[in-house]
């Protein structure tokens, strides 16, 4: 799972807060801290020489800047356009090397679509999203990062958490060199949090490791079944460009649902409909999908731009990154993949 995607909840956070922030929000030493979640770590049947790893850390001012920025960039209002985040993440570069990758892992791709019911672009395209195919995969030493912000204190459950499943991890056989990543704790060709690892990683090579650092076998296999977990829907496709003419009235299919999670990213979605209904209401699916697929109409720069029908499956994206530019930056690059 995509780090960015806890971090998108915290986008409603007032700027004021930040600034209220101490070095650390609990008032205690980076040592002391580290000796508590040492102790939490035994209980839990962590060894003596993972926990060493806790031992002569020091903060990392960096992850924090970082970790707060995030925060302020978050909190922005409005939503800027899709079109510009598309030029700079869906690059030809991107879409050129996915194509090339599909084509050199072709038939692993369809194994893995064949058990996950996972599309093989889809998968692809989450890789090359995070990771760009596996070259840029983050070097902040995880142990450090995860310290950091658990002993900053603003998502200290969280991150304390995440901070003792990567010692369960070293504890699994994976070497402290080879536990690095992005500075908010995720890693590997998927970049996924220590608890996603240990919940939904696969040896899909069957050798005995969940090597989602170099093995392509098992980078697929883990990213397919993330989303399998997530409820994917075989068959149904993320959503199609769709014709969406001015004589339909926007304002009528305000959807009145508050979703518990991300609302900023739900509340720009319509009501659901059948595809059918939607016909009838003069929205015409450029695409391949079903007349009885509930989905809903997205329009991310306005009614004068692209159009598109989402589906449940759009929400699946949006469990790896609750962000819709990355759910659909993912399902468009997808499609290129897929040619």
């Amino acid at each position: 799972m995509s780090a960015r995607r806890l971090l998108s909840a915290l986008s409603t956070l007032a700027l004021a807060s930040l600034a209220a922030l101490p070095a650390c929000a609990q008032g205690e030493s980076f040592d002391a801290y580290m000796q508590q979640v040492a102790a939490k770590a035994r209980t839990q049947g962590v060894s003596e020489n993972s926990i060493a790893m806790l031992y002569g850390l020091t903060p990392n001012d960096r992850v924090v800047a970082l970790d707060r920025d995030n925060v302020s960039s978050g909190a922005s209002i409005g939503f800027p356009p899709l079109a510009p985040y598309l030029r700079d993440h869906n690059t030809t570069a991107r879409i050129e090397t996915g194509r090339r990758v599909y084509a050199r892992l072709r038939p692993l791709a369809a194994d893995v679509e064949a058990r996950y019911g996972v599309p093989e672009p889809i998968v692809l395209a989450i890789w090359g999203h995070e990771t760009s195919y596996g070259a840029v995969k983050g070097s902040f030493d995880l142990v450090r990062s995860l310290a950091t912000l658990a002993w900053e204190g603003r998502r200290r459950a969280l991150f304390e958490s995440e901070l003792i499943d990567v010692l369960r991890i070293a504890d699994a056989g994976v070497p402290r060199s080879t536990l690095v990543g992005s500075w908010a704790g995720a890693f590997g060709n998927p970049q996924f949090l220590p608890s996603v690892y240990l919940r939904l990683a696969v040896d899909g090579d069957g050798d005995g490791d969940r090597d989602i650092w170099n093995s392509e076998v098992d980078t697929l296999h883990s990213i397919a079944n993330y989303f399998r977990d997530a409820g994917w829907r075989r068959g149904q496709p993320w959503g199609v460009r769709a014709y969406a003419p001015n004589s339909v009235d926007r304002a009528s299919l305000t959807t009145e649902m508050v979703a518990p999670a991300c609302p900023r990213v739900h509340i720009r979605h319509s009501q659901w409909k059948t595809v059918a209904e939607w016909r009838q209401l003069g929205v015409i699916p450029q695409g391949a999908i079903t007349d009885d697929t509930m989905a809903a109409l997205f329009e991310p720069d306005g009614p004068a731009a692209p159009s598109y029908l989402i589906t449940h499956n759009y929400r699946v994206i949006l469990e790896y990154n609750c962000s819709n530019y990355y759910a659909m930056s993912v399902g468009l690059l997808a499609d290129e993949i897929a040619g």
